[in-house]
């Protein structure tokens, strides 16, 4: 039995180095690039969107997303919330937004992002109309290893007085 418990404590303490490397934190310098690379998505899809619209936008999205519009229902899959972005199509709609704030996890495989957008149109008058809002997107790494969006909200709100960063 003494030579069990040895055996066992022998086994635990070989196993310590290990379990304190796996949760070693990483550095500032790995976060900074991780969220970065989010910003960099952030711009990649806006741009996407600009180009080709509502595929464009969408091809960011995970099959499994889930999309929380103002107002209105959630919206659960891709193809859903796709069939609410053919606005996109029309080159007098061009939604932006700025990301305020984006964070990722220790682990990187989870990430979220907030900030201000714009959408621009021309109104039923005839008219340029702006909107302004606000919205919250969290990101996972696909098993593929891209990002994608899994959900993403946003709601209406005035123009908003602090465009920087946190």
């Amino acid at each position: 039995m003494k030579t069990i418990l040895l055996l066992l404590a022998a086994v635990l303490l070989l196993s310590l180095p290990t379990s304190r490397g796996a949760q070693q934190q990483p550095d500032r310098a790995t976060i900074s690039a991780r969220e970065r690379e989010i910003r960099a998505l952030e711009a990649a899809m806006m741009a996407a969107a600009a180009e080709k619209g509502a595929d464009g936008y969408m091809s960011f999205y995970a099959e499994d997303a889930v999309e929380l519009p103002d107002g209105a229902q959630m919206l659960l899959g891709k193809e859903s919330i796709g069939k609410t972005m053919t606005f996109l199509n029309d080159k007098n709609n061009r939604l932006t937004w700025t990301p305020v704030h984006v964070d990722v996890s220790e682990s990187g495989d989870l990430a979220y992002s907030f900030g201000n957008y714009e959408f621009r149109s021309i109104g039923k008058d005839g008219k340029p109309a702006v909107e302004h809002g606000k919205y919250a997107t969290i990101w996972k790494k696909q098993k593929d290893g891209r990002w994608k969006v899994v959900l993403d909200m946003g709601n209406s709100s005035s123009e908003p007085k602090d465009r920087g960063s946190r």
